[in-house]
């Protein structure tokens, strides 16, 4: 089955290397630990036509079965990779940042800040985390016994 996942990194900061990803490899070797190849990453900026069209040739020209998004998901002017995704987005999958929320919050009240969604375009599940480490890794490891399931219902 086709488990190819593309890792997008959304940081002006990194973007620009003004900082290191360290998100990024973090949750690719996270990925790659239950079983889904890392064909793709990538670091874009947080703007509104680079999100976008990220996300289409991921999910419609390279045929990826999994994209995860990182950063964006805050409170600041600059981020809008949620109001992106969901523009990309044929169907929403609320139970995916439901199930995130819901443990982040056992471990603290201010994973209540976070935005997030998750969705699918054509054979593609998209899924937007955090930009920090430790809240990327936290919803990861909340979704990481479902996502197995999804990408098979996904075909």
């Amino acid at each position: 089955m086709n488990m190819k996942t593309a890792i997008i990194t959304i940081s002006d900061a990194c973007f620009c290397e003004e900082r290191e990803d360290e998100t990024g490899p973090v949750i690719a070797e996270m990925i790659r630990e239950m079983g889904f190849p890392v064909e793709y990453r990538t670091i874009i900026p947080s703007d509104r036509e680079s999100i976008r069209e990220e996300l289409i040739r991921c999910a419609d020209e390279k045929k990826m079965k999994l994209i995860l998004t990182l950063g964006g998901t805050g409170f600041s002017r600059r981020d809008i990779t949620l109001e992106v995704t969901k523009e990309v987005l044929e169907k929403e999958v609320p139970g995916i940042p439901y199930l995130m929320m819901k443990e982040g919050v056992e471990i603290t009240p201010n994973a209540v800040l976070s935005r997030m969604t998750a969705g699918i375009r054509g054979k593609t599940m998209i899924i937007n985390l955090p930009g920090k480490v430790k809240a990327a890794k936290e919803d990861l490891q909340a979704i990481q016994s479902i996502l197995e399931h999804a990408m098979l219902m996904l075909g």
